[in-house]
Parts: C-alpha cells; sequence; structure tokens
C-alpha cells in the first residue's frame, strides 16, 4: 500500500502544480485545428479581455479542436487577475509553441526575459491578430533601456504601427455613446476571413485611423452610430465619410522574400463578441493564419453562457483567481 501511494505522489505533485498555474489551458477536442496551438494574451485596463479571451479559447478548442492557452495579467501580491498590473503575466513561454498569437494589450511593460517570446514570436514572422487596444499594446515607462523600449506606442507609434499597420490616434466616435457598427468592405466580401461573419457590433466606438500602410487591406469599416444600440442608425456628417477601417490584414514585408499574415481590428471589447459577427471573424482568422480552409458555416456560438462586464476602467471583477475559472 506504502509503495502504491508513493508511486501516486508524482502524479498528485504534477495535479497540483497545474491546478495553480495562473493560466487556462483547453485541450483541442476533435476538430480541424487539432494539433495547432493558440495562445490568446489578455492584458487591458478598461474593455475586459480578461473575460473575453476565455469564451474565445473555450470556444476554438471545445468546437475547433484547437488547443487554446490563455494569459492573464496576474497582480503580484494577490495572485488574482488584475488587469492594471502592467508587468507581470505568467506563461508568456507557452508562445513559444504557438501557432497562432492572439493579443488583447494596452500599455504592457513586461521584463525583457518576458518579453522577448513575444517579440521572437514576431520577429519570426508568424501569424497574429491584434484586437482594440493592441494598436498601443506597450508602454516603456519604468525601463526606458529596455531593448524593447522602442515597442512603445509613443516611439513613432511603437509596435502598433510597425507591425499592426496602426497605433492609438483617437476616439472618433464619441466613446461611451456613440458604438460601432462593422460594415464589410464591397470587394472584400469573399475574402475567407469574412466567410460567414454577419452582424459585426459591439458598444466600444470607432477608433480613429490616420494612414494604414501600402501592404493593408482594408476587410470592414466602423460605422458610428448616434447611440449604443445596435438598431440605432448611423451618425450624418463627416464622421462616417469616410469610414475609419477597423478590421484589416497585412502582408507585412519581412525582407527576403518573407511576409507575415497580421491581421488587426480596433474592435475587441469584451461586449463586442455578444453579437456573433466578429465572434465568427475571430474562429476565421485562426483557421486562416493556421493555413485550415474556412468553411462556409461554422458554430462560432460560446460554449456556456457569456456576459460580459461592461467596459470601463476598474469595473474588473475582482478578487478573482484563474483557478476560479477552471
Amino acid at each position: 500500500m506504502k509503495s502504491f501511494l508513493i508511486g501516486l505522489l508524482p502524479v498528485a505533485l504534477t495535479a497540483t502544480a497545474l491546478a495553480e498555474d495562473p493560466w487556462l489551458v483547453f485541450e483541442g477536442k476533435d476538430g480541424p485545428g487539432k494539433g495547432k496551438h493558440v495562445v490568446l494574451v489578455s492584458g487591458d485596463e478598461e474593455y475586459r479581455s480578461e473575460e473575453a479571451f476565455p469564451m474565445l479559447g473555450r470556444l476554438l478548442a471545445e468546437k475547433h479542436g484547437f488547443k487554446c492557452t490563455v494569459l492573464f495579467p496576474i497582480d503580484l501580491k494577490t495572485g488574482e487577475i488584475n488587469p492594471n498590473e502592467q508587468t507581470n503575466i505568467p506563461g508568456v513561454e507557452a508562445i513559444d509553441s504557438a501557432d497562432f498569437l492572439i493579443l488583447g494589450l494596452r500599455f504592457r511593460e513586461l521584463p525583457d526575459d518576458k518579453m522577448k517570446h513575444i517579440v521572437d514570436y514576431v520577429e519570426a514572422g508568424k501569424p497574429l491578430l491584434g484586437l482594440r487596444t493592441s494598436t498601443h499594446a506597450f508602454n516603456y515607462t519604468r525601463n526606458k533601456q529596455s531593448p524593447y523600449a522602442g515597442w512603445s506606442f509613443n516611439k513613432d507609434g511603437g509596435f502598433g504601427r510597425k507591425v499592426l499597420g496602426e497605433t492609438w490616434v483617437n476616439h472618433h466616435g464619441h466613446h461611451g455613446k456613440e458604438s460601432c457598427r462593422g460594415i464589410i468592405e464591397e470587394a472584400r466580401k469573399d475574402h475567407p476571413l469574412l466567410r460567414g461573419v454577419e452582424d459585426i457590433w459591439g458598444p466600444s466606438d470607432v477608433y480613429g485611423i490616420t494612414k494604414l500602410p501600402d501592404d493593408a487591406t482594408v476587410l470592414f469599416r466602423g460605422q458610428v452610430l448616434t447611440g449604443m444600440k445596435p438598431e440605432d442608425g448611423p451618425v450624418a456628417g463627416k464622421k462616417n465619410d469616410p469610414m475609419m477601417p477597423a478590421g484589416w490584414i497585412r502582408k507585412r514585408d519581412l525582407g527576403n522574400g518573407k511576409t507575415q499574415n497580421v491581421i488587426c481590428s480596433t474592435m475587441g471589447a469584451a461586449t463586442d463578441f455578444v453579437a456573433p459577427g466578429l465572434r465568427r471573424f475571430v474562429v476565421n482568422s485562426a483557421y486562416w493564419a493556421c493555413g485550415i480552409e474556412v468553411p462556409a458555416k461554422l458554430d462560432a456560438d460560446p460554449v456556456g453562457e457569456y456576459k460580459p462586464t461592461d467596459f470601463g476602467f476598474n469595473t474588473f471583477k475582482k478578487g478573482v483567481k484563474v483557478s476560479d475559472l477552471k
């Protein structure tokens, strides 16, 4: 009996260690994405990516077969999920084995040895999707001598402009007053990323865009609406003439004849995923980025109930640990 218990000890210790890891892993079930690894990195103070990304990870894993790892900003003192913690996202090493990276970041400043995993992935030319505030994902104010300080949004646009195609500019729509309707570009309606995409709407407003790079292709634009309901009509006048790009792709030139598939949407608040359009766009992105044919029909509904918290600073759910989400 004693030897039997001793034999179980490593298993028990492993299970305990896994239970305490401050990140989520959804092992992929059967589906086209089987064998592919998607890493979703949350970390913004306002738009509740810490709620949206577990929903997206579970959806991609359980309904489409992708293994999904979801990372969170973790309070160094309490071990709780804290979007205001800008320097600590445990588990970023998982990015090393990722086939596709989804970012929901704002003003992060990770230690150099942790940031290197993100930088190495991007510079290797692997595919990624940046959502909402990822246009201004990084802001180096503590360690201005970091080799990655140039990724700050205020350094010639930083990661946002250099990689995604644009940095933070402004709120083009009236924040908290004018919601966004995604309008698909007629010339791009047959693009695989838009296959089956309908009803793109979200209460987050339209972001301003100055100029996208020449290698960018706009897939849908953000129509500024008069209010915060999906049935509200468009604002009259120059705000919607022209409409700002809200979703695009880049074939980013890496030199030596190589390019990188980059996808970006300035939509992406947790509440933007209640309507089905943006969820389908993200699922399509995982298929497309991983070289899998995007089917005409697929299930992009959340697994279980999804009722995200409204966006806002310090509106995140307090006292939540990753273990509570498991």
